[in-house]
Protein backbone atom coordinates (compact mmCIF):
# COMPACT_ATOMS: atom_id res chain seq x y z
CA UNK A 1 0.00 0.00 0.00
CA UNK A 2 2.70 2.20 0.73
CA UNK A 3 4.67 1.60 -2.83
CA UNK A 4 0.93 2.14 -4.57
CA UNK A 5 0.63 5.52 -2.56
CA UNK A 6 3.83 6.98 -3.54
CA UNK A 7 3.40 5.80 -7.20
CA UNK A 8 0.51 7.86 -7.18
CA UNK A 9 1.66 10.76 -5.42
CA UNK A 10 5.06 10.92 -7.56
CA UNK A 11 2.27 10.93 -10.40
CA UNK A 12 0.37 13.91 -8.72
CA UNK A 13 3.35 15.97 -8.49
CA UNK A 14 4.19 15.33 -11.94
CA UNK A 15 0.58 16.04 -13.12
CA UNK A 16 0.89 19.39 -11.20
CA UNK A 17 4.02 20.29 -12.20
CA UNK A 18 2.96 20.16 -15.95
CA UNK A 19 -0.22 21.95 -15.72
CA UNK A 20 1.86 24.34 -14.05
CA UNK A 21 4.27 24.59 -16.97
CA UNK A 22 1.68 24.90 -19.54
CA UNK A 23 -0.12 27.82 -17.47
CA UNK A 24 3.42 29.28 -17.18
CA UNK A 25 3.95 28.74 -20.68
CA UNK A 26 0.48 29.62 -22.36
CA UNK A 27 1.58 32.87 -24.80
CA UNK A 28 4.52 30.43 -26.05
CA UNK A 29 2.08 27.41 -26.82
CA UNK A 30 -0.57 29.55 -28.14
CA UNK A 31 2.44 30.83 -30.79
CA UNK A 32 3.13 27.38 -31.55
CA UNK A 33 -0.56 25.96 -32.81
CA UNK A 34 0.30 27.81 -36.18
CA UNK A 35 3.38 26.27 -36.63
CA UNK A 36 2.12 22.89 -35.90
CA UNK A 37 -0.97 23.25 -37.95
CA UNK A 38 1.65 24.02 -40.77
CA UNK A 39 3.12 21.24 -40.05
CA UNK A 40 0.33 18.72 -40.10
CA UNK A 41 -1.59 20.43 -43.05
CA UNK A 42 1.37 20.52 -45.56
CA UNK A 43 4.12 18.34 -44.22
CA UNK A 44 2.40 14.68 -42.41
CA UNK A 45 -1.10 15.43 -44.42
CA UNK A 46 0.68 14.86 -47.67
CA UNK A 47 2.43 11.62 -46.12
CA UNK A 48 -0.58 9.69 -47.14
CA UNK A 49 0.01 10.44 -50.90
CA UNK A 50 2.91 7.92 -51.16
CA UNK A 51 1.01 4.82 -51.10
CA UNK A 52 0.16 6.05 -55.12
CA UNK A 53 3.68 4.77 -55.38
CA UNK A 54 2.10 1.08 -54.66
CA UNK A 55 -0.79 1.65 -56.54
CA UNK A 56 -2.27 2.11 -60.29
CA UNK A 57 -4.02 5.69 -59.95
CA UNK A 58 -7.27 5.90 -60.93
CA UNK A 59 -8.76 9.88 -61.12
CA UNK A 60 -12.67 8.79 -60.72
CA UNK A 61 -11.51 5.78 -57.99
CA UNK A 62 -9.74 8.95 -55.63
CA UNK A 63 -6.03 7.50 -53.79
CA UNK A 64 -7.78 5.08 -51.49
CA UNK A 65 -10.16 3.22 -53.92
CA UNK A 66 -7.22 2.88 -56.86
CA UNK A 67 -6.69 -0.54 -56.91
CA UNK A 68 -2.71 -1.76 -55.00
CA UNK A 69 0.16 -3.23 -57.08
CA UNK A 70 2.73 -3.65 -55.21
CA UNK A 71 6.00 -3.01 -56.15
CA UNK A 72 5.25 -2.56 -60.09
CA UNK A 73 5.77 0.85 -60.42
CA UNK A 74 9.19 0.24 -58.84
CA UNK A 75 10.05 -2.56 -61.42
CA UNK A 76 9.12 -0.11 -63.87
CA UNK A 77 11.36 2.55 -62.81
CA UNK A 78 14.60 -0.05 -62.75
CA UNK A 79 13.89 -1.27 -66.13
CA UNK A 80 13.32 1.73 -67.61
CA UNK A 81 16.37 3.03 -70.11
CA UNK A 82 15.27 6.69 -69.45
CA UNK A 83 15.26 6.73 -65.75
CA UNK A 84 18.36 5.12 -65.79
CA UNK A 85 20.25 8.11 -68.25
CA UNK A 86 17.89 10.42 -65.73
CA UNK A 87 19.86 8.99 -62.48
CA UNK A 88 23.17 8.75 -63.94
CA UNK A 89 22.80 12.79 -65.10
CA UNK A 90 21.81 13.56 -61.34
CA UNK A 91 24.37 11.99 -59.58
CA UNK A 92 26.78 13.40 -61.86
CA UNK A 93 25.52 16.59 -61.86
CA UNK A 94 25.11 16.38 -57.69
CA UNK A 95 28.69 14.85 -57.70
CA UNK A 96 30.59 17.62 -59.62
CA UNK A 97 28.66 20.02 -57.48
CA UNK A 98 29.60 18.56 -54.52
CA UNK A 99 33.32 18.68 -55.28
CA UNK A 100 33.41 22.43 -56.30
CA UNK A 101 30.55 23.45 -54.77
CA UNK A 102 30.99 22.18 -50.78
CA UNK A 103 34.16 23.73 -50.63
CA UNK A 104 33.14 27.24 -52.11
CA UNK A 105 31.04 29.14 -49.26
CA UNK A 106 33.50 28.03 -46.55
CA UNK A 107 37.00 29.73 -48.64
CA UNK A 108 34.43 32.51 -49.31
CA UNK A 109 33.59 32.67 -45.83
CA UNK A 110 37.89 32.26 -44.84
CA UNK A 111 38.21 35.16 -47.08
CA UNK A 112 35.68 37.35 -45.36
CA UNK A 113 36.89 36.75 -42.08
CA UNK A 114 40.25 37.83 -43.18
CA UNK A 115 39.59 41.18 -44.68
CA UNK A 116 40.60 44.09 -41.57
CA UNK A 117 38.28 46.80 -43.81
CA UNK A 118 34.62 46.68 -41.91
CA UNK A 119 33.01 48.38 -44.82
CA UNK A 120 34.65 46.86 -47.49
CA UNK A 121 33.64 43.64 -45.95
CA UNK A 122 29.76 44.87 -45.74
CA UNK A 123 29.87 45.64 -49.60
CA UNK A 124 31.57 42.13 -50.10
CA UNK A 125 29.35 40.46 -48.20
CA UNK A 126 26.26 42.07 -49.29
CA UNK A 127 27.49 41.59 -52.73
CA UNK A 128 27.79 37.90 -52.53
CA UNK A 129 24.41 37.41 -50.80
CA UNK A 130 22.52 39.64 -53.88
CA UNK A 131 22.17 36.47 -56.37
CA UNK A 132 20.62 34.14 -53.58
CA UNK A 133 17.35 36.53 -53.85
CA UNK A 134 17.26 36.53 -57.83
CA UNK A 135 14.48 34.19 -59.11
CA UNK A 136 16.18 31.48 -61.57
CA UNK A 137 13.85 32.31 -64.07
CA UNK A 138 15.47 36.07 -63.89
CA UNK A 139 19.05 34.72 -63.85
CA UNK A 140 18.39 31.96 -67.15
CA UNK A 141 17.42 35.15 -68.65
CA UNK A 142 20.69 37.07 -68.04
CA UNK A 143 22.60 33.97 -68.19
CA UNK A 144 21.12 33.39 -72.07
CA UNK A 145 22.17 36.52 -72.49
CA UNK A 146 25.81 36.55 -71.17
CA UNK A 147 26.80 33.27 -72.73
CA UNK A 148 24.66 33.80 -76.22
CA UNK A 149 27.76 32.36 -78.78
CA UNK A 150 26.39 35.76 -80.99
CA UNK A 151 26.04 38.51 -78.43
CA UNK A 152 27.44 37.46 -75.44
CA UNK A 153 30.32 39.14 -73.70
CA UNK A 154 31.83 35.92 -72.85
CA UNK A 155 32.25 34.61 -76.14
CA UNK A 156 33.13 37.90 -77.58
CA UNK A 157 35.74 37.49 -74.98
CA UNK A 158 36.56 34.07 -76.59
CA UNK A 159 36.94 35.58 -80.23
CA UNK A 160 38.84 38.28 -79.09
CA UNK A 161 41.57 35.79 -77.68
CA UNK A 162 41.05 33.87 -81.35
CA UNK A 163 39.10 31.46 -79.91
CA UNK A 164 35.25 29.70 -81.65
CA UNK A 165 32.08 30.93 -79.55
CA UNK A 166 30.85 28.20 -77.32
CA UNK A 167 27.18 27.56 -77.04
CA UNK A 168 27.09 26.56 -73.56
CA UNK A 169 23.79 26.30 -72.76
CA UNK A 170 23.16 24.29 -76.00
CA UNK A 171 26.38 21.96 -75.87
CA UNK A 172 26.60 18.78 -74.25
CA UNK A 173 30.25 19.12 -73.52
CA UNK A 174 29.77 22.55 -71.36
CA UNK A 175 25.90 22.28 -70.07
CA UNK A 176 26.73 20.59 -66.90
CA UNK A 177 30.27 22.37 -66.18
CA UNK A 178 27.28 25.87 -66.90
CA UNK A 179 24.99 24.90 -64.12
CA UNK A 180 27.38 23.89 -61.23
CA UNK A 181 29.40 27.46 -62.38
CA UNK A 182 26.54 28.94 -62.38
CA UNK A 183 24.92 27.28 -59.29
CA UNK A 184 27.81 28.15 -57.38
CA UNK A 185 27.99 31.53 -58.09
CA UNK A 186 23.95 32.35 -57.33
CA UNK A 187 24.30 30.16 -53.77
CA UNK A 188 28.06 30.78 -52.49
CA UNK A 189 27.13 33.91 -50.76
CA UNK A 190 24.49 32.85 -49.27
CA UNK A 191 25.92 29.61 -48.22
CA UNK A 192 28.78 30.84 -46.48
CA UNK A 193 26.52 32.86 -43.91
CA UNK A 194 26.66 29.75 -41.54
CA UNK A 195 30.40 29.61 -41.68
CA UNK A 196 30.74 33.36 -41.07
CA UNK A 197 28.74 32.69 -37.75
CA UNK A 198 30.87 29.90 -36.45
CA UNK A 199 33.89 31.91 -37.58
CA UNK A 200 32.05 34.43 -34.79
CA UNK A 201 32.61 31.83 -32.24
CA UNK A 202 36.71 30.66 -32.73
CA UNK A 203 38.02 31.88 -29.32
CA UNK A 204 40.05 34.78 -30.09
CA UNK A 205 42.86 34.00 -27.23
CA UNK A 206 43.86 30.80 -29.48
CA UNK A 207 44.87 33.42 -32.76
CA UNK A 208 47.01 35.20 -29.79
CA UNK A 209 48.34 32.17 -28.50
CA UNK A 210 49.29 31.27 -32.37
CA UNK A 211 51.18 34.43 -32.83
CA UNK A 212 52.76 34.12 -29.81
CA UNK A 213 54.49 30.78 -31.18
CA UNK A 214 55.17 32.35 -34.43
CA UNK A 215 52.31 30.80 -36.71
CA UNK A 216 51.65 32.97 -39.83
CA UNK A 217 48.22 33.55 -41.26
CA UNK A 218 48.01 30.52 -43.20
CA UNK A 219 48.63 28.17 -40.69
CA UNK A 220 46.58 30.02 -38.50
CA UNK A 221 44.03 29.46 -40.83
CA UNK A 222 45.23 25.56 -40.55
CA UNK A 223 45.66 24.94 -37.20
CA UNK A 224 42.81 27.43 -35.31
CA UNK A 225 40.20 28.65 -37.66
CA UNK A 226 39.28 25.29 -39.22
CA UNK A 227 39.46 22.99 -36.46
CA UNK A 228 37.14 25.59 -34.81
CA UNK A 229 34.35 25.75 -37.45
CA UNK A 230 34.97 21.34 -38.27
CA UNK A 231 31.66 20.93 -36.18
CA UNK A 232 29.28 22.88 -38.75
CA UNK A 233 31.32 21.47 -41.80
CA UNK A 234 30.40 18.35 -40.40
CA UNK A 235 26.89 19.10 -40.11
CA UNK A 236 26.87 20.41 -43.41
CA UNK A 237 28.68 18.19 -45.41
CA UNK A 238 26.21 15.27 -44.06
CA UNK A 239 23.28 16.96 -45.36
CA UNK A 240 25.31 17.63 -48.48
CA UNK A 241 26.16 13.87 -49.12
CA UNK A 242 22.35 13.32 -48.55
CA UNK A 243 21.85 15.92 -51.14
CA UNK A 244 23.36 13.76 -53.84
CA UNK A 245 20.37 12.69 -56.04
CA UNK A 246 18.56 16.24 -54.71
CA UNK A 247 19.13 18.28 -57.83
CA UNK A 248 18.49 22.16 -58.24
CA UNK A 249 14.92 21.96 -60.06
CA UNK A 250 14.25 25.71 -60.62
CA UNK A 251 17.98 26.13 -61.93
CA UNK A 252 17.41 23.28 -64.61
CA UNK A 253 14.41 23.08 -65.57
CA UNK A 254 14.60 26.68 -66.66
CA UNK A 255 18.17 26.13 -68.66
CA UNK A 256 17.02 22.91 -69.81
CA UNK A 257 16.27 22.52 -73.79
CA UNK A 258 15.74 19.26 -75.91
CA UNK A 259 19.73 20.25 -77.46
CA UNK A 260 20.71 18.94 -73.93
CA UNK A 261 18.58 16.41 -72.54
CA UNK A 262 21.32 13.17 -72.72
CA UNK A 263 23.52 15.26 -70.32
CA UNK A 264 20.83 17.78 -68.51
CA UNK A 265 17.92 15.85 -68.08
CA UNK A 266 17.26 14.79 -64.08
CA UNK A 267 15.52 13.33 -61.63
CA UNK A 268 13.69 16.13 -61.06
CA UNK A 269 12.49 17.42 -64.13
CA UNK A 270 11.97 13.63 -65.56
CA UNK A 271 9.31 13.13 -62.32
CA UNK A 272 7.81 16.45 -63.40
CA UNK A 273 7.05 15.42 -66.98
CA UNK A 274 6.11 12.61 -66.11
CA UNK A 275 3.35 13.55 -63.24
CA UNK A 276 2.34 16.88 -64.58
CA UNK A 277 2.68 16.39 -68.21
CA UNK A 278 2.04 12.80 -68.57
CA UNK A 279 -0.20 12.80 -65.84
CA UNK A 280 1.50 9.14 -64.75
CA UNK A 281 1.24 10.14 -60.90
CA UNK A 282 1.89 6.12 -59.57
CA UNK A 283 4.78 5.88 -61.75
CA UNK A 284 6.22 9.88 -60.55
CA UNK A 285 5.78 9.32 -56.98
CA UNK A 286 7.37 5.92 -57.22
CA UNK A 287 10.47 7.81 -58.40
CA UNK A 288 10.17 10.62 -56.19
CA UNK A 289 10.11 7.86 -53.01
CA UNK A 290 12.94 6.05 -54.46
CA UNK A 291 15.65 9.29 -54.58
CA UNK A 292 13.78 10.32 -51.07
CA UNK A 293 14.61 6.73 -49.92
CA UNK A 294 18.77 6.90 -51.15
CA UNK A 295 18.40 10.71 -49.67
CA UNK A 296 17.99 9.08 -46.33
CA UNK A 297 20.03 6.37 -46.72
CA UNK A 298 23.24 8.47 -47.82
CA UNK A 299 22.11 10.97 -44.49
CA UNK A 300 22.11 8.02 -42.41
CA UNK A 301 25.44 6.12 -43.48
CA UNK A 302 27.27 9.71 -43.64
CA UNK A 303 26.16 10.34 -40.00
CA UNK A 304 27.23 7.17 -38.82
CA UNK A 305 30.50 7.48 -40.25
CA UNK A 306 31.29 11.11 -39.27
CA UNK A 307 30.44 10.06 -35.64
CA UNK A 308 33.18 7.07 -36.50
CA UNK A 309 35.70 9.44 -37.35
CA UNK A 310 35.22 12.48 -35.77
CA UNK A 311 32.18 12.47 -32.77
CA UNK A 312 30.43 15.24 -34.77
CA UNK A 313 27.24 14.49 -36.26
CA UNK A 314 23.49 15.05 -36.66
CA UNK A 315 22.23 12.91 -33.70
Amino acid sequence: MKATSGVQGYSGRRRRHFIASVRKHKLHLIMLIPVMAQFIIFKYGPLYGVTLAFKEFRILQGIGGSPWVGLANFERLVNSYDFKNVFTNTVTIAFLRFVFGFPAPIILALMLNELRLPRYKRITQSISYLPHFISWVILTGIFMEVLSPSRGPVNALIRMLGGEPIFFLGSPKYFRSTLVVTGIWQSVGWGSIIYLAALGGVNEELYDAARVDGCGRWRRIWHVTLPGILPTVTIMLILAVGSLVEDNFDQIFNMLNPAVYSVGDVLGTYIYRQGVTNMDYSYSTAAELFRNLISLALVVSANFISKRVNEYGLW
